[in-house]
C-alpha cells in the first residue's frame, strides 16, 4: 500500500524524472538515503514502469493522431496473440485497448500525414487477416494530453 510520501514521490517523478533524489528528499521531506530506498522499492514492486522523455511529435514528424476502431471477424485467443505480435511491428501505433462495446480494438496512431497515415493503413491492413471493418478519425486539435496519472 502506498504512503502520502510514496505518492508524492511518484506525482514528483511523473512530473519531471530528472529530479535528483536529493531534490525529491528535500520535497517530501526526507533524507537522501530514505528516499532512495522508497524509489527503489517503487521501482521493483512495479509501480515506476520506466523513466522516460516525453517527445515534440510535431517537431519530430509524427503530429498527426489518428484513432483506429477495428472490428475483427475472430475471438480466439491464438488470434489474439498473432494480432498484438503483429502491432508491435508498427512504430506508428503508440497505444492498443481491446475494448468493450460496439468495436474490438482501438489503436492511437502518430503519422507525418494523411498520406504516410494510407502507407500505414494499407500496410497494417494486409498484414492482419481476419479485420471485419476498420474505421480512422483524424484528431484536428489536441486538447489535453497527459501521461500523469491522479494519485489521489
Amino acid at each position: 500500500m502506498l504512503d502520502s510520501i510514496d505518492k508524492r514521490i511518484l506525482d514528483l517523478l511523473q512530473r519531471d524524472c530528472t529530479l535528483s533524489v536529493s531534490d525529491i528528499a528535500e520535497q517530501v521531506n526526507l533524507s537522501t538515503t530514505p528516499c532512495w530506498k522508497r524509489i527503489r522499492k517503487l521501482e521493483t514492486e512495479g509501480y515506476i514502469k520506466a523513466r522516460v522523455a516525453l517527445l515534440n511529435s510535431r517537431k519530430l514528424g509524427a503530429g498527426v493522431s489518428v484513432f483506429v476502431h477495428i472490428k475483427t471477424k475472430h475471438h480466439d485467443a491464438q488470434w489474439l496473440t498473432q494480432f498484438a505480435e503483429t502491432l508491435q511491428q508498427f512504430d506508428e501505433i503508440m497505444e492498443c485497448y481491446r475494448m468493450a462495446g460496439e468495436w474490438d480494438y482501438l489503436l492511437r496512431v502518430a503519422t507525418r500525414d494523411i498520406e504516410s497515415f494510407d502507407h500505414f493503413y494499407k500496410q497494417l491492413i494486409s498484414a492482419v487477416d481476419g479485420l471485419a471493418d476498420v474505421t480512422s478519425s483524424f484528431a484536428m486539435e489536441e486538447i489535453k494530453y497527459t501521461t500523469r496519472l491522479p494519485l489521489k
